[in-house]
């Protein structure tokens, strides 16, 4: 495959990330796994593609989710009483993003470390 190609194994997990988290929770972790097993090198190159495969399918999570939250904030609340609480939805909107880009991130390099280990320390 595209061993030792970072950019190419971060797209691949980032794809496997998307599939799976259709399927399964914690979608990331299975990308970077991936995406780790692919990477050769050290524990720390696996760490360093999972969180890259992480941080790229941080980016569609994030464009879905704010056209949803956009839709459905104006749709059932209204748009005048959408933008009249914009301090508070500029807050929720800030943490959410947190919130994902630490799941995003943190199980993307969680499944490329142990995806480098399967790949090194296994028969697999």
């Amino acid at each position: 495959m595209a061993e030792g190609d970072t950019l190419v194994n971060a797209l691949i997990g980032a794809v496997v990330s998307a599939v799976v988290g259709f399927v399964l929770p914690f979608g990331p972790l299975f990308g970077g796994l991936a995406a780790g097993y692919l990477q050769a090198g050290t524990r720390s190159d696996g760490l360093r593609v999972g969180a890259y495969s992480g941080i790229i399918g941080l980016i569609p999570a994030i464009l879905i989710g704010a056209a949803v939250f956009f839709l459905v904030g104006i749709v059932f609340i209204g748009v005048g009483e959408f933008l009249a609480a914009s301090f508070f939805t500029g807050l929720v909107v800030v943490l959410i993003v947190l919130a994902l880009a630490a799941y995003f991130v943190g199980f993307g390099a969680l499944g490329g470390y142990l995806g480098n280990y399967v790949k090194y320390e296994t028969d697999i």
